[in-house]
């Protein structure tokens, strides 16, 4: 969705609380209840750790083409490793550099290259998969999934495969942000309604198809990541291509959940310290042969601290499968599920222990559980390949 300059942000507070005020780039801002509060720790926590995912997976499609390079030269069975961590650092290096664009009102030619790269790969990948599966001329796999040695083992892997799945459902993350900067009329609540509905309808279908294909493709060898883990070899140029995709979108992408971030710093440093040249005061830089850069020493340190932070930290913990399943499990049922139930009854006044109240009780709840469940399972795996 293009990203266009916010007007008329009336259409935003049915969503919240009456006692909550609400910022565009900063979601839901500090007044009133611990809810409030509570809500805006953890989705900004989130924008953090989608930025360490995003740096992960970078390095990971980084190594992909390489190895997709050096199996097709030196066949399958070739020692192709390289080091994760130097591919981390040049990720890192970039979104640096993109960290300094203002604003969400100047990202639309990023959030457009992101989306187009996004809608590549995720074709490829399930083009390829529907081809070895054809090719196998069988769906391998079984409905119990990859076996296990014991049934300890077997109990972790689902709980992180349900973390996976709710690390899958990250747009509640930057809604109201996105919100935020739409035009109107229409009104911001009809627009946003009708493009959550085409997002989910479209990242359900390649999800779907794309985890099915490529477990019918390969069954228990199926890789984590379909397009960097090595079930598909040939035509190593297409899966250069695809991996070159996921770069590009994880570039985008990591901005577009940074942005929020960025401009809650802005604001917060600007109206505590009002007098300050450090955080207020803005210097143009010329460097040959490019426009003048207008620079603000609080967004050079900030933004570099913030991109380093979240450099190291998947430095640190380079666990692809682990880091999503624990971003997840931590991030779906409050996120997703609990603070949008309790918008619901707030806005629609759903008188307590009425049928439509227990039902949404009753999912809350159920859900919390499966958050519960998969959280202990993705922290069990990030401390046995950490100490393994």
């Amino acid at each position: 969705m293009a990203l266009g300059e916010g007007e008329d942000h009336g259409a935003a507070a049915p969503l919240i609380a009456d006692h909550e005020k609400y910022a565009g780039g900063g979601g839901i801002v500090r007044s009133g209840s611990s809810s409030s509060w509570v809500c805006w720790v953890l989705q900004h926590t989130a924008l953090f750790g989608y930025g360490i995912a995003y740096t992960i997976t970078a390095s990971i499609s980084c190594r992909a083409i390489l190895k997709a390079n050096c199996y097709h030269k030196h066949g399958h069975d070739a020692p192709c490793s390289y080091e994760g961590s130097y591919y981390m650092l040049v990720f890192g290096a970039a979104q640096l550099f993109l960290s300094f664009i203002p604003d969400f009102h100047d990202m639309a030619w990023l959030s457009v290259v992101a989306a187009v790269m996004s809608f590549s790969y995720a074709f490829i990948g399930l083009g390829l998969g529907m081809a070895t599966t054809i090719a196998n001329g069988t769906i391998k796999g079984s409905i119990t999934g990859v076996p296990m040695r014991t049934p300890m083992q077997k109990i972790w892997r689902v709980s992180q495969a349900i973390g996976d799945i709710a690390f899958a459902y990250p747009y509640s993350l930057i809604l109201l942000e996105i919100q935020d900067t739409l035009k109107s009329p229409p009104a911001e609540n009809k627009t946003m309604k009708r493009a959550s509905m085409i997002s989910i309808l479209v990242t359900t279908f390649f999800y779907l198809c794309c985890g099915c294909f490529g477990y019918a493709a390969f069954g228990s060898d199926a890789p984590g990541n379909l397009l960097t883990g090595f079930g598909f070899y040939e035509p190593y140029w297409l899966i250069d291509f695809a991996n070159a995709c996921i770069i590009l979108h994880l570039l985008g992408g990591y901005q577009v959940y940074s942005q929020p971030i960025f401009q809650f710093a802005d604001r917060f440093f600007a109206e505590r310290f009002p007098d300050s040249g450090f955080v207020n005061d803005f210097h143009t830089l010329q460097l040959p042969c490019l426009p003048p850069w207008r620079v603000n020493l609080l967004r050079v340190c900030f933004r570099t601290v913030y991109v380093a932070s979240t450099t190291a930290v998947a430095v640190a913990f380079p666990y692809f499968n682990e880091v999503l399943a624990l971003l997840g499990a931590l991030n779906f049922w409050p996120l997703a599920i609990y603070f949008p139930v309790e918008m619901y009854f707030i806005q629609r006044n759903v008188t307590r222990w009425s049928a439509r109240w227990v039902v949404l009780q009753t999912f809350s709840v159920v859900c919390l559980l499966v958050s519960a469940f998969a959280l202990v399972g993705s922290i069990e795996g990030l401390i046995s390949q950490k100490l393994g």
